[in-house]
């Protein structure tokens, strides 16, 4: 599987919250459908940098989520979630 190319440095600069209202808007600017084809065409592909950024964000949150084990003895502790 190919590698994604990196996102721009100002995408990735961005926190999960600040990306998905960006998303969000350019969202509602494409349904208005009130922009030029051009404007609409970046507006689209800005929109699935911030997409893919908020998918691996969301990924690497899940990696840190701790899962609860159960261990013969009825014990339960808690552990890193192992995703392998």
């Amino acid at each position: 599987m190919a590698k994604e190319p990196a996102l721009p440095k100002d995408i990735a600069a961005l926190s999960f919250e600040d990306a998905l209202k960006e998303l969000e808007g350019i969202v509602q600017q494409l349904e208005r459908g009130q922009v030029k084809l051009d404007e609409a065409i970046s507006a689209y592909e800005r929109g699935a940098l911030l997409k893919r950024h908020c998918e691996q964000r969301l990924a690497e949150a899940k990696m840190k989520v701790e899962k609860i084990v159960f261990s013969a003895d009825g014990s339960v502790s808690t552990q890193s979630a192992d995703l392998g």
